[in-house]
């Protein structure tokens, strides 16, 4: 299990996870900044010198769960995780990781006032001994506030919210530990990698009126896709399409009326499975229609419909090839078959 305690500078998440691993059983502190302080000393500093954050460096992203899962391993129990992670993207490529793991993770955002955060950071003597490169210390995580403030909109949407301003660290864990036994923050696992085989998966392709095609922005996975998921043991594809339209948009369609696009072989990267796509054309979706688009919020958070062009912003290179040659398929009127996304024969 992650304990995972998120907030800015000066919201106390330090003091109070030391405090937290004494109140959880089997519970082990895992600062993520370690991996960052290793691949500083890592990389070389050409590459260093292209980032102003190592949490801006892919290897941090993809490090950070492998680390926890391998503590876990050593050391089962809870893991507490002390971290600011104020970009989304980041938060739902490592959120997803870790699901992927079957990791269970509560969230929590530490907030305060301000006025209280600023005093915090005043206050304290980040390099003991060396005034000056506690200033510099200190400026940054002054800096630092006005991107906790624009990040509040989806970080208080995502996580539970504890106000720190009056209280302890003690009485800080003391709250968390009893949110973690209540199981109010904890996130939903929606990715799951029990077979380490290849998966068939489909997919819905809907229009609308402009036919601009629709995706959708997935919870703890980054970037967006197409409506559509796994085909289940001993399911058609067709229905597997059909039946992730209904969970995912709340839109009802038969197999009968599904036109088959494209099939897509994916190959597999890293820790990424590969397989059959199938991608469906389900139809023109009216003003009514879209209307009564209703996402299951512990696995969607949007939907748009967008230009060909705009999903080249939104979507991975791979399904963005995979899109295009569904919709020349569309427009020719004949299935295509594709690998990597590019037509063959």
């Amino acid at each position: 299990m992650i304990v995972w305690v998120n907030g800015t500078f000066g919201a106390g998440k330090t003091s109070a996870c030391r405090e937290l691993v004494e109140l959880l059983p089997d519970s082990t502190l895992y600062d993520p900044e370690v991996v960052g302080f290793a691949l500083r000393r890592l990389l070389p500093a050409r590459r260093l010198a292209e980032v102003t954050d190592f949490q801006d460096l892919p290897a941090w992203r993809r490090l950070v769960p492998e680390v926890a899962a391998a503590m876990l391993a050593e050391a089962p129990g809870t893991l507490v995780v002390p971290m600011t992670v104020l970009r989304e993207e980041y938060r739902d490529e490592m959120f997803g990781a870790l699901a992927a793991r079957g990791l269970t993770v509560h969230h929590f955002v530490l907030d305060a006032e301000e006025t209280i955060l600023r005093a915090r950071i005043a206050g304290s003597e980040e390099v003991p001994g060396d005034p000056q490169a506690s200033e510099r210390v200190r400026r940054r995580r002054y800096d630092h506030l006005p991107q906790y403030e624009r990040s509040k909109e989806w970080l208080h949407r995502d996580a539970q919210v504890l106000d720190t301003g009056g209280l302890t660290p003690r009485q800080v864990a003391q709250t968390l530990a009893a949110l973690v036994k209540e199981g109010s923050a904890r996130c939903p696992i929606v990715r799951s990698t029990d077979s380490a085989g290849d998966t068939t998966a489909s997919a819905v392709l809907f229009f609308d009126e402009r036919d601009r095609v629709l995706l959708v922005d997935p919870v703890y996975k980054p970037g967006w896709e197409f409506p559509g998921g796994v085909v289940e043991r001993g399911e058609a594809p067709t229905r597997a399409a059909v039946r992730e339209a209904a969970e995912e948009l709340g839109v009802d369609l038969v197999p009968e009326a599904l036109r088959l696009l494209a099939v897509d072989w994916e190959p597999r990267r890293d820790q990424h499975r590969g397989g059959m796509r199938l991608v469906y054309d389900g139809g023109r979706l009216s003003a009514g229609q879209q209307q009564e688009l209703r996402l299951p919020p512990d696995e969607l958070r949007a939907w748009r419909f967008v230009t060909l062009a705009e999903a080249a912003e939104l979507l991975s290179p791979g399904r963005l090839a995979r899109l295009r040659g569904a919709l020349q398929a569309r427009q020719a009127g004949v299935p295509s078959y594709l690998e990597a996304g590019r037509p063959t024969g």
